[in-house]
């Protein structure tokens, strides 16, 4: 069974195409030298040019003052425009040709700027030519395209690519100048995300009975309210809420009204209660908000579709070259995607934001599918979410690998960490990655990234099958990845009835899809309480040994099945092993008599250390695991 985790590249041919596509234009991607910059920083912004494209002349149009630059082959209109400098020819292997790599530089500004900018490539010989727009092909869309045919079995070499807009399919740019970080309060939180419809409906009710996965079974504001001691013993210090706005779906992700709570879920002040009384407990609350897309039932889009003299019309990519005959995700014909680089698109979305961040006191946002909207579109968000609130956190789903998360640093507080995920998933869950790999991999993957950019990791969530569900029910493997989920720096998320053996019957793609792993949580006498108890013990070492989040790592030894680690200094030492092989392993750590021996917090599988002749010794039984401090 294979693991789709990253949709767009859930398949090497999909790979390829992704590969190919963002090379063969004019493609910058928001790529940043420095990629945060902070006041008095120069900046210098990278293109390439692939091989179907043709033009001697490159310039950035750019403006400091919040404006939309404007200008064409040079010459600005709004704005400044400088020309960018053609500095190496790279060969590309899989497109079978060479790359032109251009820069420019641009100036330093002071703090709290906006810089807004746009580069465009043309030929100077040919006057009458169109300019062409970075980037260019617009290869989220045609991917998507790729995506959905894999995913409806059709023959990815039969999609072609999407229209091109009249602008020449230009991505709106931009950076804001600050010293914007993460807030304080994130950095050692422990999140459980809670899909509503399937957490607890509340009021002593049941969940409602239904034929589909698909329906709502009745999971309510209310019932979240009365399980917030639930989660607050189990550990957890914010709470990620699944949409909770007014939408035609249990899953909430395709809105109707983004100022109006589901009436199927509860009310406003069914929400405002929530926050308070989780403020009470010392829990923040996140809401999913969605900005790349809405319901085909949103007044807005069904103004829009019935008269082509809408004010509401270029909110949307309306083209009968698009599937329906306009722009969806993933086309999806009943989530329209917005416009976010119209300006009463980004307002609209912004002044919701703020909305619930001032009137709710909600303590900020999970944004799903955030590769969608422009990085222009995130850099005004991140800059005025953190305006109405400066403690808001604010994390993205970004489905790609890390090179497609890095320029997301700067612009929002970090991403979800599918990569982690995938690791974790393929060395406990699947046994496809051995140990001595993975903790390599997770080594340069710490590195890869600023230390003040979030990952919030995670083991599963509401699109993939549940961990249990991959072990076939063998709930070893997912202590032990928890053990290693839990101490890494990324704040950890716990997809509601992970803790307490919560499966599947079906897999997603032999059922009605993510739905699957949506089942109703499981409350009483059906929970696991010995895996609970791991839980608990879990995220109470996590807590009580900040070490356990910001100090490096050192691994002591790394093998096919074997992977034993340590965390900090003299001062404060944590020790982390795991063995997911089936033979017993004992591993010598260190000689002499240390006059403070490593003391157990927390073990899987009788899992111990022994000292004899003054010689440590770290016993691991198969499947075993466990943390010692000293």
């Amino acid at each position: 069974m294979k693991d789709y985790m990253f949709g767009a590249f859930a398949s090497d041919e999909l790979k390829m195409i992704h590969a190919r596509a963002s090379a063969r234009g004019l493609r910058h991607g928001a790529r940043l030298t420095p990629q945060d910059p902070l006041p008095g920083e120069p900046v210098t912004l990278t293109v390439t040019v692939g091989p179907s494209l043709d033009v001697d002349h490159l310039a950035c149009y750019y403006t400091t003052d919040g404006q939309r630059p404007v200008g064409s082959r040079g010459t600005a209109h709004v704005g400044q425009a400088v020309s960018m400098e053609k500095v190496a020819v790279e060969w590309h292997l899989f497109l079978w040709g060479y790359l032109e790599r251009w820069e420019v530089n641009l100036p330093p500004q002071s703090e709290g700027t906006t810089v807004r900018y746009r580069i465009g490539g043309w030929r100077e010989i040919d006057e009458d030519g169109e300019e062409v727009w970075a980037d260019w092909p617009p290869v989220e869309e045609y991917i998507q395209w790729a995506t959905a045919a894999f995913f409806s079995e059709e023959s990815i070499s039969d999609v072609v690519a999407p229209p091109r807009s009249s602008d020449g399919g230009s991505r709106s740019f931009a950076y804001h100048v600050d010293r914007l970080t993460p807030p304080e309060w994130a950095q050692d939180a422990v999140v459980y995300q809670v899909f509503i419809d399937r957490f607890n409906p509340g009021e002593g009710r049941s969940f409602e009975a239904s034929d589909s996965l698909r329906d709502f079974f009745g999971g309510t504001l209310p019932g979240v309210i009365e399980k917030l001691d639930y989660i607050a013993d189990l550990g957890a210090t914010c709470i990620w809420l699944s949409p909770v706005f007014a939408s035609p779906t249990h899953h909430g992700y395709d809105v109707t009204d983004y100022y109006t709570v589901e009436p199927r879920l509860g009310t406003n002040d069914d929400l405002h209660r929530l926050v308070q009384e989780a403020h009470d407990r010392d829990i923040r609350v996140l809401l999913d908000l969605v900005c790349n897309h809405l319901s085909v039932q949103h007044p807005f889009f069904r103004d829009a579709l019935a008269n082509t003299d809408s004010p509401y019309r270029e909110w949307f990519a309306f083209d009968e070259a698009y599937p329906h005959g306009y722009r969806s995700y993933f086309n999806v014909a009943k989530m329209p995607r917005l416009d976010t680089d119209h300006p009463p698109v980004r307002e609209y979305l912004i002044d919701a934001a703020a909305h619930w961040l001032t009137e709710y006191n909600v303590d900020g946002f999970r944004l799903d599918h955030a590769s969608g909207p422009s990085h222009a579109f995130w850099t005004a968000f991140w800059k005025a979410c953190k305006e109405v609130k400066p403690d808001c956190w604010c994390f993205g789903e970004v489905t790609e690998p890390p090179m497609a998360i890095y320029p997301y640093q700067g612009r929002l507080d970090g991403c979800l960490d599918f990569h982690l995920c995938d690791l974790l998933r393929r060395g406990f869950g699947w046994r496809t990655l051995d140990m001595d790999d993975l903790a390599r991999e997770v080594s340069r993957h710490q590195q890869f990234f600023s230390s003040s950019f979030d990952r919030p990791s995670f083991l599963d969530n509401h699109d993939m099958n549940r961990f249990l569900y991959i072990t076939d029910e063998d709930d070893r493997p997912l202590r032990l990845a928890a053990l290693v989920q839990m101490t890494l720096p990324g704040q950890p998320i716990i997809y509601y009835g992970t803790e307490v053996g919560l499966s599947q019957e079906r897999s997603k793609e032999a059922g009605e899809g993510s739905d699957e792993a949506r089942l109703p949580m499981l409350w009483g006498s059906e929970q696991d309480g010995d895996l609970l108890s791991w839980y608990k013990a879990l995220i109470a070492a996590r807590r009580a040994y900040p070490v356990i989040w910001n100090k490096e790592r050192e691994t002591l030894l790394a093998d096919s099945t074997v992977w034993c680690y340590k965390i900090g200094q003299a001062e404060q030492q944590v020790l982390v092993a795991v063995n997911v092989g089936v033979q017993s392993r004992r591993l010598r750590l260190e000689s002499g008599s240390a006059a403070d021996p490593p003391e157990r917090l927390l073990t899987v599988g009788s899992a111990r250390l022994e000292r004899q002749h003054g010689v440590l010794s770290l016993n691991l039984p198969p499947r075993s695991g466990g943390l010692w401090t000293r």
